[in-house]
Order: C-alpha cells, then sequence, then structure tokens
C-alpha cells in the first residue's frame, strides 16, 4: 500500500575532505539545496529531524546538535529532534519523520544528516568513535566473533567493522564459495560508476585486477573494496499530499512507498536466511507491496565490498551463492538488469556516517526523476535503499530498508 508520503525535495553535498568546512556549513549547504529543490521557504518547514553521529566524540557537542546547526538558517521555533543511530541514523531520522506525518501531526518535515568526520589532527578520537559502534562493555563477545568466523585479530589503524566484516566475507565463502574476486569486482564496479558522479569522494574508474593489488587491509579486503571516512551532509524535504501542494515542485515528488527499521536479532552465525537486511527488506517489500522482481536500481550500504554481496541477496535481487556468476554477466553494474549502487557506492561516493543514508536516497531520487545524467537508470520507476549500522551479536545493530517510487 501506498504511505502517501511524498519527497518533494533533496540534495547531497560534494563528499570528501572538507577541512575548511564544518557541521554548521555542512548543513547549511544541504538544507538550502533541498529547501530549493522543493520550492519551499523556510516558513513552510514545521518539523525537523537532525542526523549526526560523530560532533559528540570528535568536538565535544554532545546534546542539541540539530538546534544548534539549524538555528543560523532560521529553522526555529518549531521541534528539532536529533537522531542517532550509528550508520542508520540518516534513514532513521527518515522513518520518523514519516511516522510523524502519518500521525497527522504536520504536513511538511526536514530531515538533514550532517558528518563532519576528518580531524588531521585528532586519528585517536576517530578511531574511537568506530569502537563505539559496538557493545563497549562486552568487547570480548565481538573478539570471540571476528575468531568463531574464522577472522585475525583486529590490528592497529583500521576499523574494528573492517574486521567483523571480514570475519563474515571468509564464513560466506566457506558456505557459498564467493571469492575475493567477487569482491574486486563489485569495488571495481562502483569505482568506475563513481567517475560519472560529480559528488562522489573519489571518481578514478579501477579494474578488478587494480582492486586486487591495492593495499591490503585485512583479508580478503585491499583498501579499494573499503569505504572512507568522508564529511558531508544530505537533506529531504518530505511532506503528505497536502503538504505537497503547498510547495513549487510538485511535479518531481517522489513518493515513499515502505520504510521499514528493524534491529539486531539473535540469530546463530550461519543462519544467513535470517539475516537483519534480509528482515528488514521483507518488511519493506510487503508495506509497498512490491517484490524484489519490481526493483530497478538499489543503493545498499557497502562499507566494505562484501557487504554489497551479502545485500544483494538478503533484497532477493539474487539467490545466494549465484551473485558471482551475475556480476561476471554485469546484472549490477550500470546498463545491467538491477544496477546496484550507480553512485559509487559507499566505497568511492564516501561514507559521512550520520549523512549516509539521505545520501542513498537522493541517489535514487535523481533516477527516479530522471535527472542522474550520464549515470541515469533507463526507466527506473522503483527503487530501493538498505542502510545499516552498528553491530550487536551476529549481525549490524539496526537497518532501514526504503522504496520509493516515481510519482506518476
Amino acid at each position: 500500500m501506498s504511505t502517501g508520503v511524498f519527497i518533494a525535495g533533496a540534495s547531497m553535498t560534494a563528499l570528501g575532505k572538507r577541512l575548511g568546512d564544518s557541521v554548521k556549513s555542512l548543513t547549511a549547504e544541504a538544507v538550502r539545496d533541498a529547501l530549493a529543490d522543493a520550492g519551499a521557504e523556510i516558513s513552510h518547514i514545521e518539523a525537523a529531524w537532525f542526523s549526526n553521529t560523530r560532533q559528540p566524540m570528535l568536538e565535544g557537542q554532545n546534546t542539541v546538535r540539530g538546534q544548534i546547526a539549524l538555528r543560523p538558517l532560521g529553522l526555529t521555533g518549531f521541534p528539532v529532534t536529533n537522531v542517532e543511530n550509528a550508520c542508520a541514523s540518516g534513514s532513521t531520522a527518515l522513518w520518523q519523520a514519516m511516522n510523524w506525518l502519518k500521525a497527522g501531526a504536520g504536513d511538511i518535515a526536514l530531515v538533514v544528516g550532517a558528518e563532519k568526520m576528518i580531524f588531521p589532527d585528532r586519528p585517536e578520537r576517530v578511531a574511537a568513535a568506530f569502537a563505539g559502534g559496538t557493545d563497549i562493555h562486552n568487547r570480548q563477545s565481538v573478539l570471540d566473533y571476528i575468531a568463531t568466523m574464522g577472522g585475525e585479530a583486529p590490528g592497529d589503524g583500521r576499523s574494528l567493522f573492517m574486521d567483523l566484516y571480514a570475519a563474515q566475507a571468509r564464513a560466506h565463502a566457506e558456505r557459498y564459495g564467493s571469492t575475493q574476486e567477487d569482491l574486486a569486482r563489485i569495488a571495481a564496479k562502483n569505482h568506475t560508476a563513481a567517475r560519472l558522479n560529480p559528488k562522489s569522494q573519489y571518481r578514478t574508474p579501477m579494474t578488478v585486477e587494480q582492486v586486487l593489488a591495492d593495499k591490503p587491509i585485512v583479508h580478503p579486503f585491499t583498501r579499494a573494496m573499503c569505504a572512507p571516512i568522508s564529511d558531508g551532509a544530505a537533506a529531504i524535504i518530505v511532506c503528505t499530499a497536502k503538504g505537497l501542494a503547498k510547495l513549487g515542485a510538485a511535479s518531481r515528488a517522489v513518493r515513499v512507498r515502505s520504510c521499514a527499521l528493524v534491529s539486531a536479532s539473535q540469530r546463530a552465525p550461519e543462519d544467513f536466511e535470517n539475516h537483519i537486511g534480509r528482515r528488514a527488506a521483507l518488511k519493506a517489500y510487503e508495506q509497498a507491496s512490491v517484490g524484489p522482481v519490481d526493483i530497478d536500481l538499489a543503493e545498499v550500504h557497502d562499507a566494505t565490498s562484501y557487504a554489497e554481496l551479502q545485500q544483494i541477496e538478503n533484497l532477493g535481487l539474487a539467490v545466494a551463492g549465484t551473485v558471482s556468476g551475475r556480476l561476471k554477466r554485469g546484472d549490477f553494474a550500470l546498463g545491467g538488469g538491477t544496477p546496484v549502487n550507480p553512485s559509487g557506492g559507499l566505497v568511492a561516493k564516501g561514507h559521512p556516517v550520520g549523512a549516509t543514508g539521505l545520501a542513498q536516497l537522493y541517489e535514487l531520487i535523481q533516477h527516479l526523476r530522471g535527472e542522474a545524467g550520464e549515470r541515469q537508470v533507463e526507466n527506473a520507476r522503483i527503487g530501493v535503499a538498505e542502510n545499516g549500522g552498528g553491530f550487536l551479536g551476529v549481525e549490524e545493530a539496526a537497518t532501514v530498508v526504503t522504496v520509493l517510487e516515481r510519482a506518476p
């Protein structure tokens, strides 16, 4: 069933090392562009949700971050909700705003995610911020899980999440026969797609051989298979049909068919069929009355290239164990049957944690509007985004799957 919720405007800043920017300046850029895209004025906004994860740890601004970032823009007086849900924060903010609209509390809301992650003088704080994405009171359970899944002890200078993903990648390889070359093919696909995205952090095409030859991080990953840290922001104007009628860009609106948020379960490590991403996808598909066959393109949370392989399976875009052959045929590349991460994905586009979920939706919206330029997915009508964050037990702590549709 349709939710009756629409995205009237969307924006994303260029991602990367933006050393001269702050959370405030990134927020201002994204919000102003989203308002203009929607044909909206500041006076139209009735509530806002602000997604940010790193400012408390890296800058000490541990509360009311949204109120502070929005105030210089004149966005004051209405409800502002601050959202932190690890890498799934941006999409969780949209989920909350949607429920506010569906409850009849208002008609037009702003959802914005902004992250300033690159501080060359604070490497220890940056590393500690990633460690906080798991249960810090039970770190040994995370290390035990990595060991159980055939992983190495976490090394210095890299995120714990790389070791978690690497352990899962090796378990998947043992069960389904996936290979390091499969992961390199995914990474090469995304780095090559990113050359067409002017807002990507990296825009250098790569071959499978170049990905495999890149700097080793933790087996089976090389640097090109892992998302970088990034500065950036994204914003969305979301509204009811009544709210949409008040704005100047109704003809370009995109319908939100569904948005499903789930949290980690207590499944067994080998139970891939009940992975959190799969459960979120099934819930979102049911709410939207669609299935994998209806999906024209997808943006998934490839913090590593293994995660993309896993989410292709979770979204039902391929049967487990068949992704390798599909990759070789180009099914998930631009021009293929179901392009995945035409933006370049997190590994090339960038990963500003609090903004990532909204940046994924921005990409889908460009295609559904027919405004994606050289990377346009032809005749795109329905897109899906998967955005996961944190780690608890044997999987991500939170995952959001959102289905968008080109409005008639």
